[in-house]
């Protein structure tokens, strides 16, 4: 598994149907993909069986064109009549399986048990995108199984009885802040990453980027992508660029400067600094570190295509 996947930046989808879209998730250089057996396939036991069969090979293949990219299933939630036959469709090279719609801690209990009677021991990216998933956030997200977690707005309102305003307007959408927030600061109490909610607005820079800016405001790691070009979007807003690691690393060069003359108060570039600031100075610099194989990754990616 990529180094990257400590915080991934950018997870995207295809149809698990659609074995041309799943041998071109690659090419944008995602730090995953997922090959999704619920909502992209239609809900019919013919197409699912269908899709399935295509899941499992084109997990194959990429895993085995695309060592170091990061490959995942979405299956059907564990209360939806598909569930069991999705284990089928995972092999132990995935790197994890995406669960939908996980309402309590005990859903994730029994989703990790199913799979560990199937003989697999996949950490689990758990959905919370329901009002029950939500309100449990950080119940699902204490469950040792689940390494990663996203929030869906689309199923969540619905679920809810709200209604999705336009994306995204200049400050946070008001009918899911609430469950955004939430979701992220469980996450952040669980220790783990987040995924914030897609864009449905394609060929919209602006809009993406301006949800994404929100989405990293809010706390989230990275963004969940349905279309390559989104991909881009999402690493330049969640990954540190040069310009920020630099001024991290100036500043903790300062910090050490004056902690050696005897200084506890210092100003930076005028501003007054203090130990907060210190410290997402260093988590700054790690995670560029940490998200510096990824290079290597897109140069693989694009040689095999």
């Amino acid at each position: 598994m990529n180094p990257a996947l400590t915080r991934p930046r950018s997870v995207l989808f295809a149809p698990g149907n659609r074995a041309e879209l799943m041998a071109k998730l690659p090419r944008s250089n995602p730090d995953a993909v997922v090959l999704d057996l619920e909502d992209a396939v239609p809900n019919t036991p013919e197409a699912k069986a269908e899709a399935r069969i295509m899941v499992r090979d084109a997990a194959r293949d990429l895993v085995a064109a695309h060592p170091k990219l990061n490959v995942f299933v979405r299956i059907n939630a564990p209360h939806s009549p598909y569930f069991a036959d999705d284990l089928h469709a995972l092999t132990p090279e995935l790197a994890g399986v995406v669960v939908p719609k996980l309402e309590s801690g005990a859903d994730a209990v029994a989703v990790a048990t199913a799979l560990a009677e199937y003989g697999l021991s996949l950490p689990m990216m758990a959905g919370l995108e329901t009002a029950l998933g939500v309100w449990h956030a950080h119940d699902i997200m204490a469950v040792p199984a689940v390494a990663w977690a996203y929030f869906g707005a689309e199923d969540y309102t619905t679920d809810l009885g709200g209604t999705r305003l336009s994306e995204p307007s200049g400050t946070p959408n008001l009918e899911v802040l609430y469950a955004r927030s939430r979701v992220a600061l469980a996450a952040r109490v669980a220790g783990v990453p987040a995924l914030d909610i897609v864009v449905t607005r394609l060929n919209d820079d602006a809009a993406f980027l301006v949800d994404a800016a929100q989405g990293r405001a809010l706390g989230y790691a990275g963004k969940l992508c349905i279309h390559p070009a989104q991909v881009a979007l999402c690493h330049s807003t969640f990954g540190p660029t040069s310009a920020d690691t630099a001024r991290a690393r100036r500043l903790l060069d300062a910090a050490h400067t004056a902690a050696e003359a005897g200084r506890g108060v210092m100003a930076f570039e005028g501003q007054m600094v203090d130990e907060p600031m210190l410290a997402k100075a260093r988590a700054l610099i790690a995670q560029a570190e940490a998200e510096s194989p990824q290079a290597e990754v897109g140069a693989q990616s694009g040689h095999h295509e």
